[in-house]
């Protein structure tokens, strides 16, 4: 028996990250509908989104930090617990004041991928390590082009609130699953929890992510939006100050601002917004009406379909973004993945007609994607100290979503400032999509560049604790991968 919870702890931990993705796109095709669902207004419904955005920003790194403290495994049940929770509160109510809230509890589920990464870390013996975080890593984008199709087909063909019983039962296995097959890590930074730390983390967050989603909404000039801005520097120059001066901070920042931990984060910032223009703009591109001249007029069964390819490649790749990271090291892995993208993009811009090279484009895309996400959780890694994982793992990810947060912004003003009449309507023209998509693949060549220069090092400044189960130091990053 505790053989074969051995072999299932990677698989168990990937369910989890898929089951994060799904949950954070479950609510899609719902967005036309909620309004006269719930009897609220579009802008009221598209706060299901945004909560749920804000809620795993700001829990994603409080999180990954108690998981240091106090034990990855137990914050991690604690995350899934969360997002169960709010899973089934979304499922017993039609009131969307109660929704919203409901959509920020499954916002935790995003501290579920940097928890597992540090468990990985700490558990697995060196030569499954960096395969099974490639993986881990990976199950964002398999989650997200797994949900919308299957979302889709339950808001389709059953009642609205079946797609969040379904989310339950999901969730519920996820948290059985994790706590029978999941190990606790022995390895911990004992101390006080910086409380102070993490909620200036929360308003600085809160800040700069609730302008950035509604800037297009309220208007970047307005008065709301740029007070946001400033509350979001005043709050960010208050508490870089109280972390430099805190025993125990919730971020290191003196190891964060090392250019070995820096350049990855600020790496995974622009992946995450070359990634995210693939599956948002896509989406709405294939959906369009033909009367457009280029829209296909799929539903959003159809669209949904059309990225379960790139989510079937991040999954094939993981393995091969390994080998790729232990043979020349996780930076050539990381420079080649956002090339990879860029070449994805050349190809949405030389056709997004023909629903062929639509897909093949999108595929091209993920395929990168798969390769850069991959390599991102390796590079920090082997940076920091074992005792830190889940919160610089935590950061990374916060990283991307941040990317995603702008990616949404950005692809939004491009379309919203070309537009054409189709059918009495004002439709984004083709050349926007075809801008957003020049603009996607500029940001992963940034990447690329950016990849380049971070520093060969031969691993953190400190081990890590023995593990368990090894009986060893719980650092495999550093056994393997070596760089080119």
């Amino acid at each position: 028996m505790e053989r074969l919870r051995a072999r299932l702890t990677v698989p168990v931990l990937a369910y989890g990250g898929i089951l994060m993705a799904v949950m954070q796109t479950a609510v899609v095709p719902l967005l036309p509908d909620l309004p006269r669902l719930t009897g609220s207004s579009a802008a009221t419904v598209s706060w299901t989104v945004t909560a749920t955005l804000l809620a795993g920003a700001v829990l994603t790194p409080v999180l990954g930090r108690a998981g240091d403290m106090y034990g990855k495994k137990r914050v991690l049940l604690l995350a899934l617990a969360l997002m169960t929770t709010g899973s089934v509160m979304c499922a017993l109510t039609s009131d969307i004041r109660v929704l919203i809230a409901a959509r920020a509890l499954q916002g935790a589920a995003a501290a579920v991928v940097p928890l597992s990464i540090g468990i990985l870390r700490d558990e697995l013996p060196p030569e499954r390590t960096v395969s099974a975080v490639a993986l881990m890593s990976s199950t964002v984008g398999i989650g997200a082009a797994l949900g919308l199709p299957l979302a889709a087909l339950i808001v389709r063909y059953a009642d609205w609130h079946t797609l969040f019983w379904v989310s339950a039962a999901l969730g519920a296995a996820g948290l059985a699953l994790a706590g029978w097959a999941v190990d606790e890590s022995p390895v911990r930074q004992p101390g006080r929890f910086d409380t102070p730390g993490a909620l200036g983390l929360a308003t600085l967050l809160t800040c700069l992510l609730l302008a950035v989603s509604q800037g297009g909404e309220w208007g970047w000039t307005s008065a709301p939006v740029l007070s946001l801005f400033a509350g979001f520097l005043l709050v960010l120059a208050l508490w870089w100050w109280q972390q430099l001066r805190t025993g125990r901070p919730l971020v290191d920042l003196r190891l964060a601002v090392r250019p070995r931990v820096a350049l990855p984060h600020l790496t995974a910032l622009l992946v995450g917004f070359s990634f995210y223009a693939n599956s948002l703009v896509t989406a709405q591109l294939v959906q369009a009406p033909t009367s457009t001249g280029y829209g296909l007029g799929l539903s959003i069964v159809g669209a949904g379909l059309c990225l379960l390819p790139s989510g079937l490649t991040m999954l094939l790749l993981s393995p091969v973004s390994a080998r790729i990271s232990t043979a020349r090291g996780p930076r050539v892995t990381l420079v080649l993945g956002a090339a990879v993208i860029a070449l994805g993009y050349v190809t949405r811009i030389a056709d997004s007609r023909d629903l062929w090279v639509i897909v093949l484009g999108g595929t091209v895309v993920s395929a990168g994607t798969a390769l850069a996400y991959s390599a991102l959780p390796t590079l920090i890694l082997k940076a920091v100290p074992a005792a830190q994982t889940g919160s610089a793992s935590g950061v990374n990810v916060l990283m991307r979503t941040i990317g995603q947060a702008v990616c949404s912004a950005a692809v939004a003003a491009i379309l919203v400032h070309h537009t054409h009449p189709a059918g009495g309507l004002p439709l984004p023209a083709l050349r926007g999509y075809l801008l957003a998509f020049a603009t996607a693949g500029a940001v992963a060549l940034a990447a690329c560049v950016m990849a380049l220069s971070i520093p060969v090092g031969d691993g953190p400044a400190k081990a890590g604790r023995p593990s368990r189960r090894r009986g060893r130091a719980a650092d495999p990053l550093l056994e393997g991968a070596g760089e080119s």
